[in-house]
């Protein structure tokens, strides 16, 4: 297991504008800008999160932007994994690039219900709902990504 923590569950099309809004953009410090996150969709998540816990969207989770800061402004914020039913692109590589492991799984997006506690397993892509007492199956990513990743993204591995 490489992840376990409490669901934080949203639906289709979770754009970057939501995660972080763009009005904060001018905001350099990590924290700072972390302390707005998600707050247009769930105005008390910065305050319910907690280091390990999970997001779990539906369809095209991440789409708007290409902008690195709503990865790395969940990351900040102590998410472990995002599980979602598909991805935006740009998303999806901007979190490979961070390090902040991500799975897409229709089966456990549908199944996983806000509050329920998860684990993952990122070597075999197989999701454990411990609530409910079910798995579901991801894609594990090939080798050097979960190396990437464990670096803490793509600068921390190439150095």
């Amino acid at each position: 297991m490489d992840a376990k923590g409490t669901v934080h569950k949203y639906g289709n099309n979770v754009d970057t504008d939501v995660i972080i809004p763009a009005r904060y953009l001018n905001i350099h410090d990590p924290e700072e800008l972390a302390s707005h996150c998600m707050e247009d969709i769930d105005a008390d998540f910065v305050n319910k999160v907690k280091t390990g816990d999970i997001v779990v969207a539906g369809e095209n989770f991440g789409c708007g932007s290409s902008r690195e800061h709503a990865p790395a402004t969940l990351k900040t914020c102590g998410v472990s994994c995002v599980i979602a039913t598909t991805f935006a692109r740009i998303f999806y590589r901007n979190s490979i690039n961070i390090g902040l492991p991500i799975l897409e799984c229709a089966e456990a997006s549908q199944s996983i219900e806000n509050g329920d506690t998860v684990e993952v397993d990122f070597n075999t892509g197989i999701i454990t709902n411990v609530t409910k007492k079910e798995t579901y199956q991801a894609l594990p990513f090939p080798d050097f990504i979960k190396d990437m990743i464990a670096k803490g993204g793509l600068l921390n591995s190439i150095k």
